[in-house]
């Protein structure tokens, strides 16, 4: 299964990014080589539609799971589509959520924001 999430460095020390849309990268997690591969996130700069933007870079890296803080309505839907389940991150680490995904401690998340539509921003 791959894991995906929102991170501020390329580390499995550094804590998600809190802006799933405007965050610098991604990490794509593997959890059966335990393989981790960081994408640079090409909507980071958009002027709009990041959320959209960066769940289609998700989409397009053959995810099963996205574990985020928080999540857009635009995002979400393009998620949802593709079948990738969302769940609600800790405020932690990208390692320590992944143990807490893999010890099904996660739950989905069930607040989908209406998203910062033409905020230019976090």
């Amino acid at each position: 299964m791959k894991i995906s999430m929102p991170v501020d460095l390329k580390s499995m020390d550094t804590n998600l990014c809190r802006s799933f849309g405007r965050a610098p990268y991604f990490l794509i997690y593997d959890t059966e080589s335990n393989e981790s591969v960081y994408l640079d996130n090409s909507a980071v700069a958009s002027q709009g539609g990041a959320g959209i933007k960066a769940a289609q870079t998700i989409v397009d890296s053959d995810v099963n799971v996205l574990l985020t803080p928080r999540c857009g309505e635009n995002a979400a839907r393009v998620l949802q589509a593709a079948d990738i389940k969302i769940y609600k991150s800790l405020n932690s680490s990208a390692k320590d959520n992944i143990d807490a995904f893999v010890d099904n401690k996660l739950s989905l998340l069930d607040e989908i924001h209406a998203g910062f539509h033409h905020h230019g921003g976090k």
